[in-house]
């Protein structure tokens, strides 16, 4: 008997694009996002949708979302309150990762399209993973926008469990628009990414 999807599967299933959509027009990201807006998703709507997708564990080359306060916020310029996060290392007290929220949505996409390079399979299910390190993307000219999403994380600062999101559904998740900036429009925050990623 099939398992019953989660409320955030079906949401998920609802709103999937295809995995080309990286060589879509600005036009099209834009109509896209813009629906996704109308809905009125937020990151509380899906953490609490998320049931069995959520974890206390970061493992490298999947994809999260989360609840964060940091640790130096009165320092930074600006941070984001609900990073969507591929961890690539491992630390201590946490992990260090890419958030994706840092790029406008069409960077996002071609930063993904690129770091499927790195796939551990073609199933874009829950066995799906990407393999890499910093050391192997960073210097290397088509992963210059990877630069300002570069962020560590203090699992002491998380504010909530880690929603797992199946491989198949990243594209979809790189359409939320659910970054919570605070310090700075997410307009100065990817003009600010344009310059540091070039």
């Amino acid at each position: 008997m099939a398992q019953k999807k989660s409320e955030l599967e079906e949401l998920f299933d609802k709103y999937r694009y295809d995995k080309n959509i990286s060589k879509k027009s600005r036009t099209w990201f834009e109509q896209q996002v813009l629906l996704l807006s109308k809905k009125r998703i937020t990151p509380n709507q899906l953490l609490s949708k998320a049931d069995n997708q959520l974890t206390s564990n970061a493992l490298p080359g999947k994809l999260y979302m989360f609840f964060y306060d940091p640790k130096t916020k009165d320092t930074l310029p600006y941070y984001d309150r609900f990073p969507l996060v591929f961890p690539f290392r491992k630390t201590p007290d946490g992990f260090i990762g890419l958030n994706m929220h840092y790029l406008p949505h069409k960077l996002r996409f071609m930063l993904m399209d690129r770091l499927l390079m790195f796939k551990n399979n073609d199933k874009f299910d829950e066995t799906t993973r990407l393999r890499y390190s910093w050391g192997m993307i960073d210097g290397v000219s088509k992963f210059a926008i990877a630069k300002p999403c570069v962020k560590r994380y203090l699992s002491s600062h998380l504010r909530s469990p880690l929603i797992d999101i199946n491989a198949g559904d990243w594209s979809t998740a790189m359409m939320l628009p659910v970054e919570r900036f605070v310090g700075a429009t997410k307009d100065q925050v990817w003009l600010d990414s344009r310059r540091n990623g070039t």
